[in-house]
């Protein structure tokens, strides 16, 4: 899948506290997940997440799997504006937003991001979309901590 180098700059993975919780909730909620999340929205959040929290890693990862995805490039690329583009829709500027809000508190408070969900979303949908963000939280904190960086 990533076909760039990485190394690890500061500890190795096996040492990474939480690395356990890390894999299990990729297999739940990570890229090769089975989700009922839409697959190209989930990917957008992920990417999202990943950039937003500055992960080399992440980033390259999850720009690869919008590729294989056959994602929009245009969509990719236009992330980091995604609120004043229309090459999104409404539901998955909400999924975005709602992203923003939870990791970061960008632009509208989280209550106003969670209702605005609840137009496009059932609860279960909104906590998967919740998940997906905490997963990538987690992964991008664990390979940042690592010093991991490509080379």
């Amino acid at each position: 899948m990533i076909k760039a180098k990485f190394k690890n700059t500061r500890y190795s993975a096996e040492g990474a506290p939480l690395l356990h919780i890390a894999e299990e909730m990729a297999k739940a909620y990570g890229y090769t997940a089975n989700l009922k999340t839409d697959k190209e929205l989930a990917q957008l959040i992920r990417l999202r997440i990943a950039t937003l929290n500055q992960c080399s890693y992440c980033s390259i990862l999850h720009h690869n799997v919008c590729r294989e995805l056959g994602i929009n490039q245009e969509k990719t690329d236009c992330l980091g504006s995604y609120w004043e583009s229309e090459l999104y829709s409404e539901k998955e500027k909400a999924a975005l937003l709602y992203a923003d809000a939870l990791n970061i508190g960008k632009g509208k408070t989280f209550d106003d991001a969670h209702q605005q969900m609840l137009r496009f979303f059932t609860v279960d949908e909104i906590a998967e979309v919740a998940a997906i963000v905490i997963n990538m939280n987690l992964w991008t904190r664990i390979k940042l901590a690592q010093g991991v960086v490509p080379y």
